[in-house]
This record gives C-alpha cells, sequence and structure tokens, in this order.
C-alpha cells in the first residue's frame, strides 16, 4: 500500500543519477559557459573591450633542440680513424726523420738570416779558396738564396756548363802536350796555356756573371749583356771543335792529321774535339732556353736602356766625374765673365 500512498508528482530520491556530486559539478560549469555565451554581443564594441580574454599561456624563449631526421644521420660519413705510422717503422727512422726536419730548419734559418743581412753583410765564397791563401773569394754565390725557384736549374746548369768549359781547356792543354811529344811543335802547347788562363776567368766574369744577376734580380740589362757575350762564347766554341792546325785547340783537323804521326795522340785529340762539339751543342740549346725566359719575362730593349742609364746615374764614380765637369763648366764661365 506505500506504494500507492506516495505522490507520485514529488521529486524522485531513489535511483537519481543526476544527484552524483561528480555530475552536478559538470552540469554547473556547462551552464556557466553557456550563461557566457549568452551574455556576449557581437555589435557591443565596448563590451568586448571591456571584457578580459584569458591570457594565453607564455611558452619559455629556449630552443629546444631538434633532432635531426633519421635519413640526415645514416648519410652522416663516418669518423676517420687518426692517422698511425705504418707498422714497418721503428725508433731509427723516426730519429732519422727527425734529424733530417732539424738539419732543413737550420738551413733554413740560415738562409733566412743570410737574406735579412743583405748583399752587402754577407762574405765572398767564390771561388772556394783555403784560409791560408794569400788571395782571397772575389764573389758570393749561392743559387739556393740568390736565385728564385723556378729559375734555380736552368742556372745551376749555366754553372755546370761553365765547369765544363774549364774542364775541356784543361784537357785541352794534355791534348796539345802529346802534341808536343808526337810532332815537337810547341805553338798549340803554348797558346792552350794561354787560352786556359784567359778563358777561363774571362769566361766565368763576362757570361755566367751577367746571366747569374739577371736571374737574381729580373734585370734586363743583364740579359742583353749574357746574350751578347755568350754569343762570341759560341763562336769561340766552334772553332775550338773545328781544330784550325796550329791554332792552340784539339779539334777534328787536328785530330784526323795527328793520326798520321801518332796514333795516340790522334786519339787523345779526338776525344777533347769531341767534348769541344758537345759544349757547342750545349751552348745553342742553354742560350736559346735562356732566351725563351727571358721573352715570357716581359723584358725588352727599351727595359734595358732604361735599366742601364739608372745604374749609370746611380754609379758613385760618374756622380763624382759629372760634378767635377759641372763644376769645371761653371768655374770655366765665372772666369770669362770676369775677363771681360
Amino acid at each position: 500500500m506505500s506504494k500507492f500512498e506516495d505522490n507520485p508528482f514529488s521529486d524522485p530520491t531513489i535511483d537519481n543519477p543526476f544527484a552524483d556530486p561528480s555530475v552536478q559539478q559538470v552540469t554547473r560549469s556547462t551552464n556557466n559557459a553557456t550563461q557566457g555565451l549568452d551574455d556576449y554581443n557581437p555589435f557591443d564594441g565596448q563590451q568586448n573591450a571591456n571584457q578580459t580574454t584569458p591570457q594565453q599561456q607564455s611558452q619559455p624563449a629556449i630552443m629546444q633542440a631538434v633532432s635531426p631526421p633519421a635519413s640526415a644521420q645514416f648519410n652522416r660519413p663516418p669518423p676517420q680513424p687518426a692517422a698511425a705510422p705504418p707498422p714497418n717503422f721503428t725508433t731509427a727512422d723516426f730519429q732519422r726523420r727527425q734529424e733530417e726536419l732539424e738539419r732543413k730548419a737550420e738551413e733554413l734559418a740560415r738562409r733566412e738570416a743570410e737574406l735579412r743581412a743583405g748583399s752587402a753583410g754577407r762574405r765572398n765564397n767564390w771561388p772556394p779558396l783555403p784560409a791560408f791563401c794569400p788571395v782571397q773569394p772575389c764573389f758570393y754565390q749561392d743559387i739556393n738564396v740568390d736565385i728564385p725557384l723556378e729559375f734555380q736549374r736552368i742556372v745551376r746548369h749555366l754553372y755546370h756548363l761553365w765547369m765544363f768549359h774549364s774542364l775541356l781547356l784543361a784537357l785541352n792543354m794534355i791534348g796539345t802536350t802529346s802534341l808536343l811529344f808526337a810532332t815537337s811543335d810547341f805553338t798549340p802547347f803554348g797558346l792552350s796555356i794561354l787560352y786556359f788562363i784567359l778563358l777561363t776567368p774571362f769566361s766565368f766574369v763576362c757570361w755566367y756573371r751577367p746571366i747569374y744577376k739577371a736571374f737574381r734580380s729580373d734585370s734586363s740589362f743583364n740579359f742583353m749583356v749574357f746574350f751578347f757575350i755568350f754569343l762570341f762564347q759560341i763562336i769561340i766554341t766552334i772553332m775550338q771543335s773545328i781544330g784550325v792546325p796550329d791554332g792552340g785547340f784539339c779539334g777534328l783537323l787536328t785530330a784526323i792529321k795527328t793520326f798520321n804521326t801518332s796514333i795516340a795522340a790522334g786519339v787523345i785529340t779526338l776525344l777533347v774535339a769531341i767534348g769541344f762539339i758537345i759544349a757547342a751543342v750545349a751552348d745553342v740549346l742553354l742560350m736559346a732556353k735562356v732566351h725563351r725566359i727571358y721573352r715570357s719575362t716581359g723584358a725588352s730593349l727599351a727595359k734595358a736602356q732604361a735599366e742601364f742609364t739608372t745604374e749609370i746615374l746611380r754609379n758613385q764614380h760618374v756622380q763624382t766625374a759629372a760634378s767635377s765637369a759641372a763644376a769645371a763648366a761653371v768655374n770655366a764661365q765665372i772666369a770669362n765673365a770676369n775677363r771681360y
């Protein structure tokens, strides 16, 4: 009977799903949000301006590290292993290399000191004479220091060519000595001694030193001097290889003539004649090579004349002579003016 006595229109209190506190809290938050939307008026600018907007959550200004993609990680080159010495190297090999490096460092330091000191502070070292000799060296020569690296080879060839000419002149004296014993002719022997005494130093001073200074300082004037003097050197070498009889040279004609008298003397003179022929060919080839280098540097006859004029004006003796001549001319004019 209780079921019929209850009021059917009253709020149910049993098994009410909305009586759960969590459900009621969600319902209240939904009603508040709906109420805010109902109060919003899009046409009321003042209301929109006065309404407070929720502040956006600020993000930290720290850049996060981004890991590279997988493809970049796979494409990254593997780390190179450290260079290790060959397994066959021993302590002696390392020590030898260290000594070689120290020797090269000392050589570079010496060259740097010589370059810093300049040409004026250098001590002459050529010809290499002993300390007890009363005659001291007259020139300073060091191809590794004075000559640029690209021209050192050609300068060494020219120096060796000069040494070969000097050796041939010494062998020429031996050949004329054999002629002296074979034919009892003293003239070729005397001339060969004279040629050795004169041509050896003159060839060094007249054509080797100019080409050495030309490559050292890129001097067109010294190049011109070399070409002019070396042309006569080629002519003399051709005459030596021909060997005019009684001319003081053991050339081809002299060797052929000597074979009629003595075979041994003929063989010696023939070897000397072959040496003169080789020297003549080397002279022509080296002169052509030097001329090609000279033309590639942009040098010319006008540049050589300008350098010659500059060197003449810088010469102290020329300056002294010019000053004396100018003073003498002024004094003569003053004397003539006082006379009248």
